[in-house]
Order: structure tokens, then sequence, then C-alpha cells
């Protein structure tokens, strides 16, 4: 799905009615406010302080130069959930993104996560994003079945490598994807099919 089809209206499993739509600036200050609503023990898996202006500065900085892809879910005029596509513009990982994913405890188990998270799939392989990799911490079971689903795999785990913020180390388990790999497959598929005829 490219971000020109967007915004989108995603039913849930429960019939509720989501609409994801890419971040505008006026939507800054609801997403702080969804982030700080979250309970503390959901804060400690991510990688930044995400409650603070500093981090939506310079998130809406990132939003603005194209270094970060931004969806958020809507359930009327409150953010729900956020997922974002993070890459570098230069260098020798410009092909690679990473998605963070956040969804609220009361739109989870309801087919959301896998919706925004497979948006910014099909996004990523538009602007030319040809490997995906996500980070969780390894009791986030929930995520982990979710990029299953689209197609990632487990490619490393990096033991006791995240502090939570009662000081627990946990392992880190990086998940990836190679779009270009899934892609192309999918395209000599529909390639090489022949209707069938009486």
């Amino acid at each position: 799905m490219a971000a020109s089809t967007l915004p989108r209206t995603v039913t849930l499993q429960d019939g509720r009615t989501i609409e994801l739509l890419m971040l505008e600036v006026s939507d800054c200050l609801g997403l702080v406010e969804f982030y700080r609503t979250l309970p503390e023990q959901d804060r400690e898996v991510l990688k930044d302080d995400v409650t603070t202006k500093e981090w939506a500065d310079r998130f809406l900085r990132k939003v603005a130069t194209k270094e970060i892809v931004c969806l958020v879910a809507k359930d009327g005029d409150k953010v729900v959930g956020e997922a974002s596509l993070y890459r570098t513009l230069h260098g020798w990982t410009k092909h690679v993104g990473e998605i963070r994913l956040t969804i609220a405890r009361s739109h989870r188990r309801q087919g959301l996560g896998l919706a925004m998270a497979g948006t910014l799939v099909k996004i990523a392989t538009d602007i030319g994003i040809e490997k995906l990799l996500v980070n969780m911490v390894e009791n986030q079971l929930g995520s982990r079945r979710t990029f299953e689903k689209l197609g990632f795999q487990k490619e490393a785990v990096l033991p006791r490598h995240v502090k939570d913020i009662s000081g627990t180390k946990r392992d880190l388990i990086i998940m990836a994807n190679d779009v270009s790999q899934i892609w192309a497959a999918m395209e000599t598929m529909v390639q090489d099919y022949q209707p069938h005829r009486d």
C-alpha cells in the first residue's frame, strides 16, 4: 500500500473502525499524549523517552527530512497506535529500514498492529527499502507473532543487551525481512501465472 493511498480505514476484529494516516504536525501533541498514557512497563522497552518535548522536536525534524516515515492510528480524535519506519538516507545501510510499533493496550489483539506494520512494509518497498529490521525484547511475544506473520525471521539474539527501567537485563531479539526477495518472488509468481482455460 503506497503512502498516497492513506488515510485508510481499518475495521478491528471487535468491529471498531480505526483510521490510519501519515503523521501531521498537528498530530504530534496527540502522539506525545498517547505515549504518556502508556503503562510504565510498556514504555520501558522503547529506545527513547517518548514523553518529552525534546523527543517530539527531534522526531518531527526526522519526519520532515524523510528519515522517518510515521503512521498513526486514530480512534476518533485519539491516537491509539504509532508505527514508524526509520532509515538513513546515505551510506552503506541506506537500503535498510527499521520498524518500530506501539499499540495501546485497549486496541491490541484486534489486528491493528498487523495492519499498521503491513502498511509500513509496503511503503518501505515502494521507497526502495530492501531489508527491514525490527528489534524487540525477549518477552514481547505478541510483537514477535505479528512480525512473523509478515515474513520476519529471527536473525540474531544479543544476550542481556537491554536493561529495563527496573534494572533487569533482557535479551534483545533482532528480526529481519529481506523484502526485496519476497516482492521479487511475488512478481515472478504473478508473471508466471497462467489462468486455467477449459
